[in-house]
C-alpha cells in the first residue's frame, strides 16, 4: 500500500473522530512521548533559533518572504498539478 502523507492524515483523523475511548487510548499511549514533545516546541533551542533567525530576516528585508496572493497562487498550482 502506498499512502502519501496527506492520504495517511486524512485517514487517521477519521479513524480518531469515530474511535471509541477504549481505542483512543490505545493509540495515545503509543504516542504520547512524541505527542509531549511536539507541544512543547517552545524549549527546542535550535528549532526556536531557527524561527528568530527567519522572523528577523523578514522583519529587517534581507528575506522579502511571500504575500497571501503569492502563497495562495503557488498552492492552486500545485493543486492543479497533482490533481489536474
Amino acid at each position: 500500500m502506498n499512502n502519501s502523507g496527506l492520504a495517511i492524515r486524512h485517514k487517521l483523523y477519521d479513524f480518531i473522530r469515530v474511535a471509541d475511548n477504549k481505542k483512543l487510548n490505545a493509540i495515545y499511549q503509543l504516542l504520547e512521548d512524541e505527542i509531549d514533545q511536539t507541544k512543547q516546541w517552545w524549549e527546542d533551542k535550535v528549532f526556536t533559533a531557527e524561527l528568530n533567525h527567519r522572523f528577523h530576516s523578514l522583519e529587517n528585508g534581507t528575506d522579502k518572504g511571500y504575500t497571501l496572493d503569492e502563497l495562495e497562487t503557488s498552492v492552486s498550482k500545485l493543486r492543479k498539478k497533482k490533481y489536474g
